[in-house]
């Protein structure tokens, strides 16, 4: 009954053909098939975590939270909608609603980012061989890092609808039926987003305008000597199971042509998995005499 990878891979609101006989057999009691779909699921509810809270042990948290307080209530899960899509109802209510992160208690504006990025000089790697990582890695942190942090100056309902539309690739009726919002308010909550966060790519980041001089290789060195980069202990690069593109559904049909370069940055970024969540849930579900 396990689930395979390929399953866990697929996008965040498909179906696969056993989920059904998961969620009844997991009603019943059935951890092997509760365990199939927390591995169904996890990855694409951490993820989601993970681009809200800024930091991996803040989403693991909140991912386990999210899961067990679906798991417990899985008796009222009706049917009328997708299996996905009632679970991540309940991940974005415990998302709008959770703690503040460090990051989030900054409350960092694009104005804030963009001086923080400018009072960041830039320096050359440290020697390769003293670090636990190579170069090509450790550019690959500092740029996630960086766009991540750039989200965090989204409101969380704008960062909200972004992730689901526009990384997850979430069509604009999905993503208003997770968010309990209108499609047209969704819509309007994506847009803005885009136009802000587009905005400030547009005029600070070199991945996407070839004109502006902040480029990751040279950030990675100063972004460890500022302590907003630890090799040892890395964020975003752990784990990797592939590329939200690949397996994430197209963008919105509105996105246009001269979008796509900004949202590419985005959906390159890695779909990573925390292995420890399951682990807790199943000890959790199992109790001591299991």
């Amino acid at each position: 009954m396990p689930a395979s990878p390929s399953a866990a891979l697929r996008p965040p609101l498909s179906s696969v053909p056993e989920e059904h006989g998961w969620i009844e057999a997991a009603r019943a009691g059935d951890l092997e098939a509760l365990d199939c779909l927390l591995r169904r699921h996890e990855p694409w509810i951490f993820n989601l975590a993970l681009r809200m809270v800024w930091r991996r042990d803040v989403a693991q948290d909140a991912t386990q939270e999210i899961l067990l307080k679906a798991m417990t209530h899985l008796g009222s899960f009706e049917g009328r909608s997708k299996f996905s899509t009632w679970l991540s109802r309940i991940a974005v209510n415990h998302l709008l609603n959770v703690r503040k992160s460090e990051m989030e208690e900054r409350r960092m504006t694009f104005v804030d980012m963009a001086r923080s990025l400018d009072e960041c000089e830039d320096s050359e790697l440290p020697d390769e061989s003293l670090l636990p990582i190579g170069h090509g890695l450790l550019v690959e942190e500092a740029k996630l890092g960086c766009i991540t942090a750039m989200l965090m100056c989204l409101d969380r309902r704008q960062r909200l609808a972004f992730v689901l539309g526009e990384v997850f690739g979430v069509t604009s009726d999905e993503g208003a039926e997770i968010m309990e919002v209108s499609s047209a308010n969704f819509r309007q909550l994506l847009t803005r987003a885009r136009q802000d966060l587009y905005q400030f790519m547009h005029d600070k980041c070199g991945l996407v305008n070839a004109a502006n001089p902040c480029r990751c290789t040279k950030k990675a060195g100063a972004f460890m000597r500022n302590g907003w980069l630890d090799p040892h202990r890395r964020q975003f690069t752990p784990e990797r199971l592939a590329s939200v593109r690949e397996v994430a559904p197209g963008r919105l049909e509105e996105l246009q042509a001269a979008q796509r370069a900004y949202a590419e940055v985005y959906r390159d970024a890695p779909l990573t998995h925390a292995p420890a969540i399951l682990e807790r849930i199943r000890a959790s579900f199992a109790g001591p005499d299991r």
